[in-house]
């Protein structure tokens, strides 16, 4: 049969089996695992101080072993907080431990009562848990999402076991006698307080892995120096519009930029500075095209933005705003700066044209654009439309 010391040994157990998954976890970098791997750690010792009631004393059994896991679920929020950006209440969480300590001192040595030594664990365990449960936001991402509401979930549920088990034990009369005395209730409630920190590892875990394959995806994407979308992210986006855009008729159009004497700002003003212009141009991009447009970095100092739904007097008009926007000065260094304009080249989506031939004619167009003087705009023209069968002239025409 199930005992309340059984429990407690599972329980150890079970941290254990989480202090090892979360120690695999500490190269990643992500924020909060070392404060959970501390929460795990000090439980463990929390629990096995528990276990040995009537074997060490007192003092070691219940207040020592009550303040560790008082500070190991504090650790667990403070983990929560610093993987989510949000400040740790460090003064807040130290007073409530130090409080919750001396409170079960007043209920052993004061008043020697075992309900109201713990309620007072009991509530202070839910008011953390609550902490925990509201402070997790749910984020749009549905990769995060999961992880995310499957912890906040299990914490606002473990705050609800440990506020009943804490009023049960307050209120009732007939709560066990003994710390450890097997009963259906007395086990219910040890389950529901021992197995919050493994439950609310869990969710940790869950968080920190759903962050580091975020994390990889982006870094996949995603270039590292300007932030922009990568080629590939750039093909697959441009694919999904090529594909919009045959089914239901749609305009698509494509410029392609780059920065006009690149070479010569990285032989004379140095790589770093080429990195920042590459930077700026990124950032004045974004904020010039329109909100359904998407930039990518698809090679060295050359760009590409895709226009779903546009024709080709928009198309002009998006790369003329364009080109006016980049061409600016960018402070350099204190008292330096380097002007850079750019070059585009524009094509438009034709009948049965695919993703890679129509950024070959942006491409195109954008050598134009370089060979008639730079920083100007070469709307690139249409490819003849393919032949539909039956229609060209016959053996007799």
């Amino acid at each position: 049969m199930i005992s309340a010391l059984s429990l407690l040994l599972i329980t150890t157990g079970l941290a254990v089996v989480m202090l090892f998954v979360l120690t695999s976890l500490a190269g990643s970098k992500i924020a909060g695992v070392r404060e959970w791997g501390q929460a795990n750690a000090i439980a463990i010792l929390g629990l096995v101080l528990a276990a040995s009631r009537g074997i060490v004393p007192d003092l070691l059994s219940i207040e020592a072993g009550n303040g560790l896991l008082a500070v190991a679920i504090c650790l667990m929020l403070a983990g929560f907080r610093r993987h989510l950006g949000q400040p740790v209440p460090v003064r807040l969480l130290a007073g409530g431990c130090i409080l919750t300590v001396a409170m079960v001192a007043v209920f052993h040595y004061g008043v020697d009562s075992l309900p109201l030594r713990t309620m007072t664990v009991s509530l202070f365990h839910a008011i953390v848990c609550c902490a925990i449960g509201f402070g997790i936001p749910l984020p749009a991402q549905a990769r995060l999402r999961y992880a995310c509401l499957f912890t906040k979930g299990a914490a606002l549920l473990l705050a609800l076991g440990h506020l009943v088990r804490g009023l049960a034990f307050a209120f009732q009369a007939d709560v066990p006698a003994g710390f450890l005395e097997p009963t259906t209730q007395n086990l219910v409630f040890f389950a529901l307080g021992t197995l919050a920190l493994p439950g609310l590892t869990l969710g940790a875990v869950m968080m920190a892995n759903a962050r580091m394959v975020s994390d990889a995806t982006y870094a996949a994407e995603h270039d590292h120096l300007t932030g922009a979308p990568s080629r590939r992210a750039f093909f697959a986006a441009a694919e999904r519009e090529h594909a919009r855009a045959v089914r239901f008729g749609s305009e698509l159009g494509m410029l392609v930029l780059d920065v006009d004497y690149f070479k010569r700002i990285n032989d004379t003003r140095g790589h770093a500075v080429g990195d920042q212009v590459l930077r700026d141009l990124v950032r004045h991009t974004r904020d010039t095209i329109r909100t359904v447009d998407y930039c990518a970095r698809i090679g060295g100092e050359e760009f590409a933005v895709l226009l779903p739904d546009a024709g080709a007097d928009t198309a002009l008009a998006v790369a003329e705003r364009l080109r006016a926007a980049l061409d600016r000065s960018l402070p350099a260094a204190p008292g330096l700066a380097v002007a850079y304009t750019v070059s585009i080249g524009v094509a438009m989506l034709a009948e049965g044209e695919s993703v890679g031939s129509l950024l070959a004619r942006a491409d195109e167009a954008l050598y134009m654009a370089k060979a008639g003087g730079r920083n100007r705009v070469v709307m690139a023209g249409m490819p003849p439309r393919p032949q539909r069968a039956g229609t060209g002239r016959g053996a007799y025409g």
